[in-house]
């Protein structure tokens, strides 16, 4: 496929941290896809099976986990890449990682944990996602982490805070200075956003804790949901759910596609270094972004704040606390040699975001009984 000429370059790639050979031309793989590859093949990628979306792991056989979210996420992101003539392998790569940093149970581990940081320097998920593919990954004779290419690594790293950025080199310029990254790594926020909502949605429905008639005050959902039943009078059930998300997806990737060609055409970028000193170019039409919005806040009223959900998410939050609080008065708890350049508390975070939910729940329950 002919890239375009905004599109990431394999030519004009800052490349990796540790020098490497190029692969010949006859094994097939790029550098973007080799990166893609590494991260398929890490320990924190598998450990994403276990790792809380929404549910608990132990909650349903069907509901997303980490790892099934990042593959939706990934093909959402191919396919809309693939409209725009960008590059496909980088942007896969980078949507296949962007949740390696996340802590087990979710956004309530991560808050937790941030708590338990905010002492020593807080914690961010997309910068610990940048820390498992630079140092935490130990796959490699040479070198910590799985040396990915600049550009990969920039698209990991979608939210920075002023303060990390300035340790980080090039890569937190962009920070700092206002700059823009790659329209791929662009697009992967994009594409991530489509599908945490969209699957949510199904997930929320198929729990319960979401009804058909409650999706009804959710302008997205109504209009498609109108559609479906003039089309399909009888369909009902998880048909009817599965219809009507798949739509609101064509939707939001459609618009994604047409505001983002607008864009192109007002700002005419010829090269991935314009598209990084213009104003974002990827994105929703003004319309589009007030309804998906409106879908977040309604999944963050009726789902995600659920109090079946919070006592659940309440209680893994508890369980981080003290996970952190056990590893810092006993800190030869922690396995041995584990990151002894970093301080106690850091070494502590890398250790805990690591774990699967199943795993911190076996540590709690270890630590609880011995307490």
């Amino acid at each position: 496929m002919n890239l375009a000429s905004y599109a990431a370059k394999l030519e004009a790639s800052l490349g990796r941290l540790h020098a490497e050979p190029v692969e010949p031309t006859q094994s097939g793989r790029s550098p973007f896809q080799r990166d893609r590859d590494r991260i398929i093949h890490s320990t924190a990628f598998r450990r994403l099976e276990y790792k809380t979306q929404v549910f608990l792991n132990h909650e349903g056989d069907h509901f997303r986990t980490r790892l099934t979210h990042s593959l939706e996420v990934a093909q959402i992101a191919r396919a809309v890449a693939r409209r725009l003539a960008l590059n496909e392998d980088l942007v896969e790569a980078i949507s296949l990682a962007h949740d390696l940093g996340h802590t087990p149970f979710g956004h309530a581990g991560q808050d937790a944990l941030n708590e338990c940081m905010k002492p020593y320097g807080g914690f961010e998920h997309n910068l610990q996602s940048l820390w498992v593919v630079d140092f935490l990954e130990e796959r490699y004779a040479q070198w910590n982490g799985l040396n990915l290419s600049f550009e990969t690594r920039e698209g990991i790293l979608k939210h920075c805070s002023k303060k990390n950025a300035e340790q980080l080199g090039a890569l937190g310029e962009r920070f700092l200075l206002g700059k823009q990254p790659s329209m791929e790594a662009q697009l992967a926020n994009f594409a991530d956003e489509i599908a945490y909502n969209n699957h949510d949605i199904d997930d929320g429905i198929r729990s319960g804790l979401l009804t058909i008639e409650q999706m009804e005050e959710v302008a997205l959902w109504r209009t498609q949901k109108n559609q479906v039943s003039q089309l399909y009078p009888q369909l009902n059930g998880r048909r009817l759910v599965y219809e009507v998300v798949r739509r609101i997806i064509h939707v939001l990737v459609d618009d994604l596609v047409r505001e983002t060609q607008k864009r192109l055409h007002q700002y005419q970028p010829k090269s991935m270094d314009d598209v990084r000193n213009m104003p974002a170019l990827v994105g929703f039409s003004e319309e589009i972004r007030a309804q998906a919005t409106e879908m977040k806040r309604f999944l963050f009223k009726n789902l995600y704040r659920h109090p079946q959900v919070t006592q659940v998410t309440q209680d893994a939050a508890d369980m981080v606390r003290a996970l952190f609080n056990h590893y810092h008065v006993t800190p030869n708890a922690l396995p041995e040699g584990f990151r002894t350049e970093d301080s106690l508390e850091r070494r502590i975070a890398h250790y805990i975001a690591g774990m699967t939910d199943r795993y911190a729940a076996k540590e709690f329950k270890k630590i609880s009984q011995t307490n």
